[in-house]
């Protein structure tokens, strides 16, 4: 059985996925822009599998009379749209997002048109905005590791 992690930025909120996930998705409805704050919302169904948090617990926002959004209060990442025909996960939210690539796209009536040429856009790595954002080559990230931890956060030197 495959398992999957993932969880918040800040590392609040873990939860641990055992089974099949076959379900992703992209929606562009307006509410999932919103509630994503993006041009569309990656979501993964769990659906049929083993889900369960195993680190703190998810603010819930009631975006309409059959939805509630999952997600961190303290770090602010989105991590569920909970419906009654099941969960769906922020594909970001996992470990390696890149293992569950989307299948089908909903919402499509407000799909905004250049989300189709993203690809066509110029294309830098980090490293290359170092010189236009010099502050970059100090940077020090405080979002918690792609991986499961026994505590976090860990101690900082400031």
């Amino acid at each position: 059985m495959t398992t999957y992690t993932g969880g918040c930025q800040c590392g609040a909120i873990r939860f641990r996925v055992r089974g099949t996930l076959k379900d992703s998705s992209i929606c562009h409805c307006r509410m999932c822009q919103k509630a994503f704050g993006a041009y569309y919302a990656p979501l993964v169904s769990v659906r049929g599998a083993e889900f369960e948090w195993t680190r703190g617990e998810r603010k819930l926002f009631r975006s309409s009379n059959l939805v509630q959004r999952g997600f961190c209060a303290d770090c602010g990442t989105p991590l569920t749209y909970e419906a009654p025909d099941g969960v769906a996960v922020a594909a970001g939210a996992f470990d390696d997002p890149s293992a569950l690539p989307p299948v089908i796209q909903f919402g499509t009536e407000r799909k905004i048109d250049f989300v189709d040429h993203l690809h066509d856009l110029p294309a830098r790595e980090t490293d290359e905005d170092a010189e236009a954002a010099p502050f970059l080559h100090d940077i020090v990230s405080y979002q918690h590791p792609d991986h499961d931890t026994t505590k976090w956060p860990e101690e900082r030197n400031s």
